[in-house]
């Protein structure tokens, strides 16, 4: 290829918009909770760790789902599989309104943990697929941006709706706009795998996957499906695996989600207890951290992203290592003692240095992944965010909280984030490396398609000639 070939090609942003309203829906749903913790504690009469645990009761059957999803993203029309899941992720989620105990809460919530976990693969594989490596930090900003004004507007909206109507009627409204968004996703057009990969060495690739040309899921039977999804989880996990930025990847990962989510869940019933709040104050502000410091960490970290892209060593790791590091200590300092006014500012520095670090783990990490395996590298992805962030942190912080207060929970945590950070930091060293093993075998690949075209062409022309006048 010369020069000109390797430019990358640009895509249109509109798939990144789609895609993130899916997180945007999904937040939305898991933030009214947030908001609503408190009368949820007093119309059931339960403990802080009780609330903890059913923020988390989803995540059991999403990581329980989250594996064989990734395994079907990278063999499915992924589009679908999406837009099928909203539709009965949002009944689900208006269903929550007519829990009658606290049991039956935590049953219906633990139901809806196959939504994220079965769209988060395939949402963050059609990402990597649609764009090129020069596209990908904005990509996932903008997944990011939406996702961090669904945990605003739906912390914020779970406040107000639940302390003017009750918190039945939160929940309901929630599952209304996931039907607009199933129908929008089921508009976009099924790129191929590597499609991405192709446009960011400069190689014309068709955007429409072949896939419903291949043979059905089934066509064998149940047993023989299984016994191959196994098989095949098992091959795609060890290959993933073997890749080194991938494994210090995913304790950055779980870093990460851990201390965003544990903060972010128990941060309104924190300052309501030591900043001395309403209700509909703490989660309005926790709410206007997320959309401020969430929205424009977001985007400048997707900037950064793209902006350092192959211009310093491992940059979507560095990235993402150095602003864990730098939000941690803003933290600690807020939960100290300080002035109330000081420790919202502190806390919004937080969140937004720490959403900083999002869209560049994530695009980093679709960049070393094969092509072939995306859907299985985002699930291992999602899988560790779910243990680490979602299943832990809540009900952790919780427990802390219970046996001290809130504020020494916090305190406990934050070194260990620290230390987390510092192990992802070492990613860098491979980050590099294992994107250009991708790169080269999308180069591979082209060439010998193009061998076979001129082939294919000689041996036409062969036959032209050999045909009589």
């Amino acid at each position: 290829m010369d020069e000109q070939q390797r430019k990358p090609l640009l895509a249109s942003a509109w798939p990144m918009w789609v895609l993130g309203l899916v997180l945007m829906v999904d937040a939305a749903d898991q933030s009214i909770l947030r908001g609503v913790a408190p009368l949820l504690k007093s119309a059931f009469h339960v403990s802080d760790a009780a609330i903890g645990f059913l923020a988390s009761a989803f995540v059991f059957v999403n990581a329980l789902v989250t594996i064989p999803a990734g395994y079907l993203a990278d063999r499915l029309h992924r589009k679908r599989v999406i837009a099928w899941t909203i539709v009965l992720w949002s009944g689900i989620t208006a269903l929550t309104g007519a829990a009658g105990s606290f049991v039956q809460l935590i049953l219906i919530r633990a139901a809806l943990g196959f939504g994220l976990g079965i769209t988060e693969p395939s949402a963050n594989s059609l990402l990597i697929d649609y764009y090129p490596g020069q596209q990908r930090g904005r990509a996932f900003s903008v997944q990011q941006l939406l996702n961090f004004i669904g945990l605003g507007v739906g912390l914020g909206a779970g406040g107000a709706v639940g302390s003017a109507l009750g918190w039945r009627w939160a929940f309901v409204l929630v599952g209304l706009p996931g039907v607009v968004t199933a129908l929008l996703v089921f508009r976009l057009r099924e790129p191929r795998r590597g499609h991405g990969d192709a446009l960011t060495m400069g190689i014309e690739s068709s955007l429409d996957d072949a896939s419903d040309q291949r043979p059905p899921l089934f066509e064998h039977g149940l047993r023989t499906f299984t016994a191959d999804m196994i098989r095949g989880l098992r091959d795609d996990i060890k290959t993933i695996m073997s890749i080194p930025s991938m494994r210090l990847v995913l304790v950055g990962v779980g870093v990460l989600l851990f201390s965003v989510t544990g903060i972010t869940f128990w941060l309104p019933v924190y300052l309501e207890r030591f900043a001395h709040m309403t209700v509909t104050e703490a989660s309005g502000a926790v709410g206007g951290m997320l959309v401020i410091g969430g929205v424009t960490g977001t985007l400048a970290g997707g900037s950064a992203a793209d902006r350092f892209y192959g211009r310093i060593q491992g940059a979507r790791v560095a990235i993402p290592a150095y602003c864990i590091m730098v939000a941690t200590a803003l933290f600690v300092v807020s939960f100290l003692p300080i002035p109330t006014p000081l420790v919202l500012v502190l806390e919004t520095l937080g969140v937004f240095v720490s959403t900083l670090s999002i869209p560049a783990l994530r695009a980093g990490a679709g960049d070393a992944m094969p092509a072939n395996l995306r859907g299985a590298g985002f699930a291992a992805f999602s899988l560790i965010s779910i243990v680490g962030g979602a299943a832990l942190a809540p009900p952790v912080l919780g427990a802390l909280s219970d046996a001290t207060n809130l504020r020494i929970a916090f305190l406990i945590c934050m070194p260990a984030v620290f230390l987390g950070a510092l192990i992802l930091l070492r990613a860098r060293r491979h980050l590099d490396e294992d994107v250009a093993k991708v790169l080269m075998a999308v180069q591979r690949a082209y060439q010998e398609q193009q061998a076979l075209e001129a082939q294919r062409t000689a041996e036409e022309a062969s036959e032209a000639g050999q045909q009589p006048t």
